[in-house]
């Protein structure tokens, strides 16, 4: 398990990165997006992913690395989102944008962990795919979730789904690095 926390550090790294630099251009102009808003950006990503692993071609330069990338920006914009639920602003200063970030990036890693341990890293023999056909399955949940004002009879809420789907893309570009490194 030690090699998979160093892993998901890794490729949190570079998403990290990604974020803080978008941020420092654009600032936090994604504060203006609506919770369904960042679900549908999610989705859309997904699908191109889903797309691109059925087509096995693609006219777009960027790869299936950047959208599980951009997916997990989005989905921990969308927990930043639901975590200043009524706060008005939509210019949020670099540092506390960042911190928000590494906030939600403890509690996902503390998630991941939790659950690699009691599933012995099964996904380690899972395909790409199935992480692409599980962010899609829960992006269609979460939209369910937003669809019923948030409300839910038995199941857990927006916020463990985007947790998840973080997870998921994680383990992917995992998978899809040690694969470019054989």
């Amino acid at each position: 398990m030690a090699n998979t926390a160093s892993q998901f550090d890794e490729q949190i790294q570079v998403c990290r990165n990604i974020f803080e630099k978008k941020t420092h251009d654009y600032g936090t102009s994604w504060r203006v997006l609506r919770p369904k808003s960042l679900t549908d950006q999610i989705f859309i990503k997904a699908q191109r992913i889903q797309t691109l692993e059925e087509k096995q071609t693609q006219m777009v330069a960027e790869g299936v690395e950047e959208e599980f990338v951009g997916i997990i920006n989005y989905a921990i914009m969308g927990l930043i989102q639901m975590e200043l639920q009524g706060d008005p602003r939509t210019d949020l200063p670099e540092a506390e944008a960042v911190g928000l970030y590494e906030k939600h990036v403890g509690e996902i890693k503390t998630l991941m962990l939790a659950k690699n341990h009691d599933y012995g890293e099964a996904w380690r023999d899972m395909r790409i795919s199935s992480f692409t056909d599980l962010i899609l399955m829960k992006l269609l949940r979460i939209k369910q979730i937003e669809d019923n004002a948030g409300k839910t009879i038995i199941s857990e809420g927006i916020d463990a789904g985007y947790r998840d789907i973080v997870n998921y893309s994680i383990f992917a570009l995992i998978k899809l690095s040690e694969s470019s490194t054989k």
